[in-house]
C-alpha cells in the first residue's frame, strides 16, 4: 500500500514531467490554429527566441528550448519550408549555421505573441500573483537542484 507521502511524490512527479506543460502546449496549438496561424507550439518556441535575438546557432536554440539537436534541426527545416527563417553558414565556422528570420517570420510575431499571452491568461485564470510567484520559486529550486 502506498503511503500519503509516496502518493504525493508520484502526483508531483506526474505534474513536473509534463502534464501542465503538455496541456499548455495543446492549448497554445489550438489558439494558433483558431487564429489562422499555421505553426506548432514547438515551432513557436524557436521563433520566440529568434524574435529576441537573430543569428543564433542551432546549438544555441537547442540549449534555449531544452531540445536535442536533431529535434531543433527538424523544426528549423520545417520553418524554412514555410519561408519563416533561413540558415546561413557562419563566417567563423563553416560547420555552424546561424538562423535568421525572413520578413514573413518577423511579420508573425505580434499575432503569435497575442495567442501566447491569451494561452497564459487562460492557464493562469483564478491564480493570484502571490501563488504564481511561489510556484515559480518552487520550480526554480527543483530545476536548480538538478542542474
Amino acid at each position: 500500500m502506498m503511503s500519503d507521502e509516496t502518493r504525493y511524490a508520484d502526483e508531483f512527479y506526474s505534474f513536473l514531467t509534463g502534464r501542465v506543460s503538455t496541456a499548455i502546449g495543446r492549448r497554445l496549438q489550438r489558439n494558433f490554429k483558431e487564429s489562422g496561424l499555421n505553426i506548432t507550439a514547438e515551432q513557436w518556441s524557436i521563433l520566440y527566441f529568434l524574435w529576441d535575438a537573430e543569428g543564433l546557432s542551432q546549438q544555441d536554440l537547442a540549449r534555449l528550448t531544452f531540445r536535442d539537436k536533431p529535434s531543433v534541426s527538424r523544426l528549423i527545416s520545417n520553418l524554412e519550408k514555410q519561408k519563416l527563417l533561413v540558415r546561413v553558414c557562419s563566417s567563423g565556422d563553416k560547420r555552424t549555421n546561424q538562423i535568421y528570420l525572413t520578413a514573413l517570420g518577423h511579420k508573425l510575431k505580434d499575432k503569435c505573441m497575442l495567442q501566447a499571452e491569451k494561452t497564459i491568461s487562460e492557464a493562469m485564470s483564478g491564480v493570484d500573483k502571490k501563488s504564481m510567484q511561489q510556484a515559480q520559486q518552487l520550480l526554480e529550486i527543483v530545476f536548480n537542484n538538478l542542474k
